[in-house]
């Protein structure tokens, strides 16, 4: 099969599921994942004869799609703030929220560094499933000390990986934040952090309507959901455990729920940090909190 038929193949069968430029697009990222080829590519030279061996790749990858299965996991990677990470079914996709998230951390940093002689940062990642986050801060911050903890042994299977591929030293913990042994375990080897963050659990229950097939069948629900009555489980926890750890003007940064902002809010004035500093996302939505012990 030629290069122009097998993109016009992916166009007539996935054009009842999705539009025509996502269909492009997941052409083109499964071309340039295959055969290391651009849509210029296709362009130039329409009728390049595609082998077996790669033929099938492409309609195995075809059928997933079908299936509304992510294009991060047919090719088992993804992109996030430059880096290239590994994502397996244990793992969460990074969203673009997050990598605004890690933006606002690091431009942060940067403005402090302009007024303070910034020593060496301790910085901890809870709940770090493919280490998106740790290893986006660990590359960008040279002098920094990244711990990262997960209760899921296979998601820090697949962090470890991505830390070795962006050549990044991270400190891994497997343990759960909700629990008083993990909390110890976490300040025994470093009983202050400058930085905590945490894009925990944040999903309820009946928010599942909402959500795509493709998130709720493929994306693991460990990592998404939580209660409908103790949605801030998890922050609650780590904001407590914060208050412990953190450095005098240490900072805690959370990625939030945008239907509870205000409860977060709430949540974090009752606890007594000094600031907090609601977020909006690229879309207007608060996505993002700051705290300061």
């Amino acid at each position: 099969m030629k290069l122009q038929e097998l993109r016009s193949k992916f166009l007539t069968e996935l054009a009842v599921l999705y539009p025509t430029n996502e269909i492009q697009s997941f052409f083109g990222l499964l071309l340039l994942h295959r055969l290391k080829l651009t849509n210029i590519d296709i362009a130039l030279e329409p009728t390049i004869e595609i082998s077996k061996v790669h033929l099938d790749f492409f309609l195995q990858a075809l059928a997933e799609l079908k299936k509304e299965k992510p294009i991060q996991y047919i090719l088992g990677e993804t992109e996030f703030y430059g880096l290239n990470l590994k994502v397996t079914k244990d793992t969460l996709i990074p969203r673009p929220e997050t990598e605004e998230l890690v933006d606002w951390i690091l431009q942060e940093e940067r403005e402090r560094k302009k007024v303070e002689k910034i020593k060496e940062l301790n910085i901890l990642d809870i709940g770090t499933g493919s280490g998106c986050i740790a290893i986006s801060l660990a590359k960008n911050i040279v002098k920094s000390n990244v711990s990262a903890i997960d209760i899921s042994k296979e998601a820090l299977i697949i962090a470890k990986h991505n830390a070795l591929l962006n050549k990044i030293d991270i400190n891994f913990i497997e343990g759960n934040i909700l629990e008083d042994s993990t909390l110890s375990k976490i300040m025994t080897e470093s009983p202050k952090f400058d930085i905590i963050v945490s894009n925990p659990p944040y999903v309820r229950a009946l928010e599942k309507q909402e959500m795509s097939k493709n998130v709720l069948e493929n994306e693991p629900h460990l990592a998404l959901f939580v209660k409908d009555n103790d949605p801030l489980i998890f922050y609650n926890s780590i904001a407590n455990f914060a208050l412990k750890s953190l450095c005098d003007n240490g900072s805690l940064y959370f990625e939030i729920n945008q239907y509870l902002s205000s409860n977060i809010d709430n949540l974090l004035k009752n606890k007594g940090f000094r600031t907090i500093e609601l977020k909006k996302d690229s879309f207007g939505n608060y996505r993002m909190v700051k705290v300061t012990f």
